[in-house]
């Protein structure tokens, strides 16, 4: 099994550049499900209903992740309740909307896919350590294959969370900081690792915001609003190839590709 996964989307840039990139990438990489994280793709923060809806029925995603800014568009919040090809982070407190994780059927056998967020210099969530093992059960109950979303800010949680899940799932993925590590690898027990897999947005950017919007929180400490850059843009991905049988990964690949 192989699996696709596209890391932050940010803005009508990022999203121009999955249109134009993601069907031949999903073909020439031969990917049985495409994973796509689209939090910020509604003017850089949070996504709604008619992009979420553009994704799932025009391009070839089948699962959308979310993070931190999954509830940014108060708009979209039943259609979390009702679509669970979308997934928000699991660890939020009982009663937040939408869902964290489900079971997917391919050509090549069911995937889970896990949405977690994590804890250092983010808002507060429940323990994605102990609620993903919880997960990991009912997963195993339909299938070997689990990929896990981890939207993290710090790298030292991400490789810990890589480390814990070693050998109990497929794939464990970061994002969030819409820079790509080249830090790629199978751990020793069979899962495939990458701190964060990148963002799919402007690449003449601070993190996916224009430069000038930027530059001046840094220099003054002032407030200043964020707006998505312009330009050329960027796609970032990972794919990792599955042993479906045991869930193991076999391979893992790290793609990067200008529009």
């Amino acid at each position: 099994m192989r699996i696709l996964m596209v890391g932050d989307v940010v803005g009508r840039p990022g999203r121009n550049a999955l249109d134009k990139l993601l069907p031949q990438l999903r073909e020439k990489h031969r990917a049985d499900f495409v994973i796509v994280n689209a939090e910020n793709t509604a003017g850089g923060i949070g996504i709604t209903r008619d992009i979420a809806l553009h994704l799932l029925e025009d391009l070839p995603v089948d699962v959308i992740t979310l993070g931190n800014h999954a509830w940014a568009k108060r708009e979209v919040y039943n259609y979390l309740d009702e679509d669970q090809r979308v997934l928000r982070p699991a660890n939020y407190p009982t009663g937040a909307v939408g869902r964290g994780f489900a079971v997917y059927p391919t050509s090549a056998g069911p995937v889970a896919v896990i949405a977690l967020q994590g804890r250092i210099f983010m808002d507060p969530t429940d323990n994605p350590f102990s609620v993903v093992l919880d997960l990991i059960k009912i997963a195993r109950e339909s299938t070997s294959v689990i990929f896990i979303d981890f939207h993290a800010e710090a790298t030292s949680e991400k490789s810990a969370m890589g480390w814990h899940l070693d050998g109990q799932v497929s794939a464990v993925i970061g994002t969030h900081t819409h820079v790509q590590t080249a830090d790629e690898q199978i751990l020793p027990k069979g899962t495939a690792y990458l701190t964060d897999v990148g963002m799919t947005g402007p690449t003449h950017s601070v993190i996916g915001m224009n430069v000038d919007s930027v530059l001046p929180r840094f220099i003054t400490q002032m407030p200043t609003r964020f707006d998505v850059a312009d330009g050329p843009a960027q796609l970032c991905a990972v794919l990792v190839e599955i042993d479906g049988d045991t869930g193991l990964a076999t391979g893992i690949e790290r793609i990067q590709v200008r529009a």
